[in-house]
């Protein structure tokens, strides 16, 4: 079996693949699918996807781009001895050795423990200085089938299994110091970096002289640790950028977290680290909560900015479910029922009216009147003669329960922030912050802060050493009731004002922006953030603007939200047109992306240009800003406005100024469709250069 994943015609020796790592991933892919193993687009696609969530250049002058893709037939190995060297993004130079690991998409877990073995000899050096000494392709597939063979593979247990490494006998006298230490290593491929962090790990540990057992949890069957030798252990080593499975397995243990990367160059570090938290009774510990955050060690976890960083995060993720389903059910309001339907008379009068439908028609037919105005299904249905009382009193429903769900934007904005820093404890505060920075209209500002601090706090109270008889309550009761009060007391007698105070200038400030054209500068902004990274952080932080600022209920408020709207459809819609017109420049994987994404942009959902942007993002990405520039500007500038926060085409009627919205987006797809063209038509990618 082991036989079949590489052979010559998979190597290449002393080559310039190209200028950049996206050029050498094109050429690998190129390269197994002319063995007849993959079809080579779509391989690419997806290692460069997976090249976008991080990095695959390991240090020493190696690169392993890998994925799991559909576009595999057969697992392939692909091998190149890079000259000159190409920068994949480790963090001491460039790579003159680069391996592409094509794993089909249903592989079985054989193949992928041999993928894995691979992954493990990378990181010895007998291994790698046989690869750049080897005179031929034959001699490269000899030391990768030696490496890979399972008879060959000495010590260590199978990958997918729960490894360890023994350490030396301890003496008596020193038994009671004795460290034993466990891991969990993850990448989200879950196949190389994964077990080559894992084995750095072991190789450290038993230089250390210490006892260590690891769990990689790759993308084959993963044998969990014993939960007898978690009992043993002193202190977990998380070296993941996925999580951790089964995370309240380790409740309680001093842990070090980082990135699976850092386990590959810096084991020995990591293995020091761990050491020292276990004899150290103020080390962070890992929280009993599987989905919490707050386990953290020291000096060794993720930056302080990464942590916060994240946190947002998932407090924007948490929040959308609600700005969605609250938003589009306004707008459906509006829609049946007319905007009026947002004055209390209007949502009375269309009650009324519904309670009167069959006892007293023109009772209800002057409740209408009073309580559905504007253009809406219930005015044509009242203007074609008929009875529209039902139909406005479901819409004024549906804004009600609409508003409900939009009620809860500042508190689980506030609430999951906090949760993302200090994980289950934070939640209560936060959304009571979210609710107080609401009240006292501080707005988007008020949630993030309130957010921040109730996770700071709760984090920092969670690592108190309390009795025993204490620990169990301080989750559940403690930290949720003192960290609420000081949350609370902060925003009344400190922070209420000045942040309501900023949002108000803020909310006037757009205001003046809006009504003196200057949006327009604002709106080019909006659109360059929508489109830099398709549904990423910068995304994100452009569609909270525009979501939180819904609150304010004000017209430049509804102006943003259009710019950001108009803007986020533009990718998708742009890589249609160009994959409709220009067949020729784009692979059959990519034209059959392209007519998905027809619906994915009508439907407002940027992340359909994703897969256009991870296979050729030099050329793709600056292209739909300069798109989304245009369409964010006249957005603006026609001042369009949206009460929805969603729904793309859908809710376009229900916009201020449609008619704009629609001449702003046709306009940036134009723009961005031709210039994705233009550079693929007049910067052609590198061909394989074989030697």
């Amino acid at each position: 079996m082991s036989q079949d994943l590489i052979t010559a015609d998979l190597v290449v020796l002393d080559v310039d693949l190209g200028p950049t790592k996206h050029d050498v991933i094109h050429n690998l892919a190129e390269l197994v699918a002319k063995a007849g193993r993959a079809d080579a687009a779509g391989l690419e696609a997806d290692a460069l996807a997976r090249e976008a969530k991080a990095a695959t250049g390991l240090g020493g002058g190696i690169a392993i781009p890998h994925c799991r893709s559909a576009a595999v037939s057969t697992n392939s190995l692909a091998f190149a001895r890079l000259a000159p060297p190409i920068d994949f993004g480790a963090f001491d130079g460039p790579a003159d050795i680069a391996f592409m690991i094509a794993a089909a998409e249903g592989s079985d877990d054989a193949h992928l423990e041999l993928l894995a073995l691979l992954a493990r000899n990378l990181v010895r050096s007998e291994f790698t200085d046989g690869l750049r000494n080897a005179e031929t392709a034959e001699d490269v597939v000899a030391l990768v089938n030696a490496a890979i063979h399972p008879e060959e593979e000495a010590a260590p247990a199978a990958p997918a299994a729960a490894a360890s490494t023994a350490a030396a006998p301890v003496a008596a006298s020193g038994a009671a110091e004795k460290v034993v230490l466990v891991a969990v290593t993850a990448c989200p491929t879950g196949i190389a970096h994964t077990f080559m962090s894992a084995d750095a790990l072991e190789q450290a540990a038993k230089a250390a002289g210490v006892e260590l057992h690891v769990e990689p949890q790759g993308s084959g069957k993963v044998t969990p640790l014993d939960p007898a030798v978690i009992a043993g252990a002193s202190a977990a080593i998380f070296a993941t950028d996925v999580g951790v499975r089964d995370k309240d397995r380790f409740a309680g243990l001093p842990v070090i977290e980082s990135g699976v990367k850092r386990a590959i160059n810096e084991p020995a570090k990591m293995i020091e680290e761990a050491i020292a938290a276990a004899k150290d009774p103020n080390a962070r510990k890992v929280s009993g909560d599987a989905s919490s955050a707050a386990a953290s060690a020291g000096g060794s976890q993720l930056s302080v900015g990464k942590r916060i960083q994240q946190a947002l995060m998932t407090g924007v993720s948490y929040m959308i479910p609600f700005v969605a389903a609250g938003g589009l059910l306004i707008a459906l309001g509006f829609a049946m029922a007319g905007f009026d339907v947002a004055l209390a008379p209007g949502v009375n009068g269309a009650r009324k009216c519904a309670e009167l439908l069959f006892a007293d028609p023109a009772a209800c037919a002057a409740a209408q009147e009073a309580g559905a105005k504007g253009a809406s299904i219930g005015s044509l249905i009242q203007a074609a003669g008929w009875n529209a009382g039902f139909v406005n009193y479901i819409g004024a429903l549906f804004f009600a329960i609409g508003g409900a769900a939009f009620g809860f934007l500042l508190p689980a904005l506030s609430g999951y922030i906090s949760f993302g820093l200090a994980g289950r404890p934070g939640i209560a505060p936060g959304f009571v912050g979210g609710v107080i920075a609401g009240s006292l209209g501080a707005g988007f500002l008020g949630a993030l802060v309130t957010g921040l601090l109730a996770g700071v706090i709760a984090l920092w109270m969670s690592n108190w050493n309390v009795p025993r008889w204490l620990a169990g309550l301080m989750p559940v009761v403690v930290i949720p009731l003192l960290v609420t009060a000081a949350v609370g007391l902060i925003m009344y007698l400190f922070l209420g004002t000045p942040l309501a105070n900023v949002t108000k200038a803020m909310t006037n400030g757009l205001d003046g922006m809006a009504a003196s054209g200057a949006g327009a500068a604002l709106g080019l902004l909006l659109g360059l953030m929508m489109c830099f990274d398709l549904g990423g952080p910068v995304n994100k932080a452009a569609y909270l603007f525009a979501t939180a600022g819904l609150a304010a209920q004000t017209t430049s408020s509804f102006q943003i939200m259009a710019a950001v709207m108009c803007a986020g459809m533009v990718p998708p819609l742009a890589l249609a047109l160009a994959t409709t017109v220009r067949k020729a420049l784009f692979t059959e994987v990519e034209l059959e992306n392209g007519r998905a994404a027809w619906l994915l942009g009508a439907a407002f959902i940027s992340e359909g240009a994703i897969p256009f942007a991870a296979a050729d993002p030099l050329r793709v990405i600056p292209s739909m800003m300069a798109g989304g520039a245009v369409t964010g500007a006249l957005s603006m500038a026609l001042a369009v406005g949206s009460r929805a926060p969603h729904g793309g085409l859908l809710v376009v009627p229900l916009m201020i100024n449609a008619f704009g919205f629609l001449i702003a987006l046709i306009a940036g797809v134009v723009v961005a469709a031709l210039a994705v063209i233009a550079m693929k038509q007049f910067w052609k990618a590198k061909p394989v250069a074989v030697a």
